[in-house]
C-alpha cells in the first residue's frame, strides 16, 4: 500500500503563527510528522497552510525544503500578490493555493473566480476550498465554471453532501480526509463520489488533525480498503493525488 498525503499541517512556531478564533495549535515540525509516520508507507504529500498561519510563506519553504521535491505545498496569498512571488513559490514547490471559508485567514471568497483563474493560468495551480458544502450552493455556479478545484474534508457536512456530489459531476476533485472532524456518513459520502469520478478521492491524513474531535487514526484508512478494490484503493491513496498535484505545466517564465 502507497500512500499521497494530499493534506497534512507543519506549525512551526519559528514562524508566525496568529490565534485563530480563540484557538492556537500545537507545534509539529517535519520530524514530528516523519516520526508519526514510520509505519506508513507515505511517498510524497501536499503541506496545507492553516487559518493560524495566514500568509506567512517562510514556513511552508523551509518545510519543503526539508520534505524534499516528492511533497508540494499549498499556499494562502493575498491576491495584490504579483505575478513573480507566484512564480517563486511555484519554482520553489508550491502547487495550490487555499481559500479557508470555514476558518478564515486566507484570502476573501469574494475573489475566488479571478484569484483562482489567475494562478492557473500562469503556473497551473488548482484552488483548494476548505468549506462547509452546505454553503456551496451559493458559489457553485462559480466553482463549476474554474478550470481546477478541490473541496476539503468531503465537504463536512451531511446536508451539504448534494452541493458536493454535484460539482464532482462537473470535475471538482475531493479530499477523503480529516474523517475526524466531518459530520456525515463517511462510506456513503466515499462510495458516492467514487461512483461519479473515479479520479476525484485524494485520502490525507491531516495530521496533526487540529481542532478535530478526534485525530487521524489508521482506521480511516483500512475504511478506504474495506469499501474499494485494490486498483480503486490506490487510486485514492495515491494515484489521484499525484497527478493531481504534479501535473505538467508550462508557463511563461518571462512574465
Amino acid at each position: 500500500m502507497r500512500i499521497f498525503d494530499a493534506h497534512f499541517h507543519i506549525i512551526d512556531f519559528d514562524f508566525p503563527i496568529i490565534e485563530n478564533q480563540g484557538y492556537t495549535p500545537p507545534s509539529y515540525v517535519v520530524t514530528d510528522y516523519q516520526e508519526e509516520n514510520t509505519d506508513l508507507n507515505i511517498l510524497g504529500g501536499a503541506i496545507v497552510s492553516g487559518s493560524f498561519q495566514g500568509f506567512d510563506q517562510e514556513y511552508l519553504l523551509k518545510a519543503l525544503k526539508q520534505m524534499g521535491p516528492a511533497f508540494c505545498g499549498v499556499t494562502q496569498l493575498p491576491f495584490t500578490v504579483t505575478d513573480d512571488e507566484i512564480i517563486n513559490l511555484h519554482n520553489r514547490g508550491v502547487r495550490a493555493l487555499r481559500f479557508n471559508i470555514k476558518r478564515g485567514g486566507s484570502e476573501d471568497i469574494s475573489k475566488l473566480d479571478y484569484f483562482a483563474r489567475r494562478v492557473y493560468d500562469l503556473v497551473g495551480w488548482h484552488s483548494e476550498l476548505y468549506i462547509d458544502a452546505r454553503k456551496l450552493s451559493e458559489i457553485e455556479s462559480t466553482i463549476a465554471k474554474l478550470p481546477a478545484v478541490s473541496i476539503d474534508h468531503l465537504g463536512l457536512s451531511e446536508e451539504g453532501l448534494p452541493h458536493l456530489l454535484n460539482l464532482v459531476d462537473k470535475g471538482v476533485r475531493v479530499k477523503a480526509t480529516g474523517f475526524g472532524r466531518v459530520d456525515l456518513n463517511i462510506g456513503n459520502a466515499l462510495k458516492s463520489i467514487y461512483d461519479i469520478n473515479p479520479y476525484a478521492l485524494m485520502f490525507g491524513t491531516d495530521m496533526p488533525s487540529t481542532r478535530a474531535k478526534r485525530p487521524f487514526e489508521y482506521a480511516d484508512i483500512e475504511l478506504i480498503q474495506s469499501l474499494f478494490g485494490d486498483k480503486a484503493t490506490d487510486k485514492i491513496l495515491y494515484k489521484n493525488a499525484l497527478n493531481w498535484y504534479f501535473k505538467e505545466f508550462s508557463y511563461n517564465k518571462n512574465l
